[in-house]
């Protein structure tokens, strides 16, 4: 059908194509059950002339609109009218120039930038997309919502759920969520249900729960929360006086994050509003490094939206043969059958992508620099120096050109991983609490030291 209106929904496969309104909630295209896209119809849309003009919003403190990260760029993400459109805040992130953080992953001073998403409301990125997504089941008219998680997208959902008054029922893996991300669940309201299994089983349960009794779905599979995180690239450059980095480097996982970041800087290159294109690096954990294997090792490639299926086929298949579940410290992106591989293939070929995957004790030392210079993150953001630290070593980044790193969860997500990795001594950089008797000289010699 044709689609008329400023947005509609459109199926990645190009053998389907097939398009939808926006006013119907859909998480895989009817016909052929791949993926949908949010595509615009830009001439219907009134899209500033140049990015900067963005900037005016700012000084609307008191419009909630203006002053989400999100929704001041509403233009680029206009599939709803504002009356539906849902904010808490989301998007009050800063970039942080970093030289300390630089100098550990061998990057010229001045050069690496981190976008700290930890500063949204329930700590992590996810909040981007829920702003979007949750303005979609309004429009929608949904009562309840579920989503699988890892820890990140529960807490996120949970809170914006009760700040819209939907219901909503979080599945999560049999003890693989951080418990920093568990508390947050329960204490926003959400059902929260534990699934004996991974997020894999989680991801197939949840899909099949949402279509039986009509929930709202709003893991990334949902075309609309990625549209919200897209607003994750407009801020870096923002950040960066409005012009593009050369390298944007993102944890793996689920694969929205650069499944929407990609399709961010095709839309804004399609307008005029930027000149290039950065690239991007995908990192993974190696305990979970699907997309690593099938992009590096297996050659598998966008291909004009005709992605080799046998070739993920095969692979899952093999997963499947050795029961293998994913195993990393960095529990949000423990993840073995991204759901969005994909869209992530095409962020790669928009991107000149790489894909690289980074060992735990990797994860957790970057972590500890991060935590000891920067801002401090969970697990899974930790994984961008490290395979920045890689990429250096290999030369593929080059050590003066500006690169902006995607941290995208609060350190307090994952507590347990950074006490064990002081108390316990695990990496070179372990900063132990020291023992000392109640005695005052004692602690002032210590002091001394």
């Amino acid at each position: 059908m044709s689609m008329t209106g400023a947005a509609y929904q459109k199926c990645i496969n190009p053998d389907c194509g097939a398009e939808f309104d926006c006013g119907q909630a859909m998480f895989k295209c009817p016909q052929c059950g791949e993926l949908l896209d949010i595509r615009y119809n830009w001439d219907k849309i009134e899209v500033p002339g140049k990015l900067s003009d963005f900037a005016k919003r700012w000084a609307n403190k008191d419009r909630p609109l203006d002053f989400s990260g999100v929704w001041r760029f509403r233009e680029l993400l206009s599939f709803c009218e504002d009356k539906y459109k849902v904010t808490i805040g989301e998007g009050q992130t800063i970039l942080q120039q970093n030289d300390a953080v630089a100098e550990y992953a061998e990057v010229n001073p001045g050069r690496l930038y981190l976008q700290y998403e930890g500063l949204n409301p329930s700590g992590s990125f996810k909040d981007n997309g829920m702003a979007a997504a949750f303005s979609h089941a309004k429009m929608v008219g949904a009562a309840s919502s579920a989503c699988a998680s890892t820890g990140n997208t529960s807490a996120s959902v949970a809170l914006y759920a009760h700040s819209c008054g939907v219901k909503c029922t979080v599945f999560i893996g049999s003890g693989r969520i951080a418990f920093g991300k568990l508390s947050q669940s329960m204490d926003y309201g959400a059902q929260t249900i534990q699934i004996l299994g991974d997020f894999d089983d989680c991801m197939r349960q949840v899909q099949d729960v949402c279509t039986k009794l009509g929930l709202y779905l709003l893991n990334s599979l949902n075309p609309f929360r990625l549209e919200g995180q897209k607003a994750i690239m407009y801020r870096i450059i923002e950040g960066l006086g409005w012009t593009t980095p050369d390298w944007i480097v993102v944890p793996g996982g689920n694969l929205g994050n650069s499944s929407a970041f990609g399709k961010a800087f095709y839309e804004l290159k399609q307008l005029g509003l930027i000149e290039r294109i950065p690239r991007m690096a995908i990192i993974n954990a190696t305990g979970a490094d699907t997309l690593t294997d099938l992009v590096n090792n297996k050659k598998l490639t966008w291909n004009d939206g005709k992605v080799d299926q046998t070739i993920i086929d095969e692979y899952y298949a093999d997963l499947t043969a050795r029961n293998f579940s994913p195993h990393t410290c960095a529990s949000a992106i423990e993840i073995s059958r991204p759901v969005n591989l994909k869209k992530c293939l095409r962020s790669i070929e928009i991107c000149d992508g790489v894909v690289r995957a980074v060992t735990d004790e990797e994860i957790v030392d970057a972590k500890a620099i991060i935590g000891k210079y920067g801002l401090g993150c969970e697990p899974a953001s930790a994984v961008t120096i490290a395979g920045l630290k890689h990429l250096r070593a290999e030369n593929i980044i080059g050590g003066d050109e500006r690169i902006a790193c995607v941290l995208t969860g609060h350190p307090l997500k994952d507590p347990n991983v950074t006490v064990n990795y002081h108390k316990e001594k695990q990496g070179q950089f372990n900063n132990p609490p020291i023992e000392a008797p109640n005695d005052l000289d004692a602690i002032i010699k210590l002091i001394k030291n």
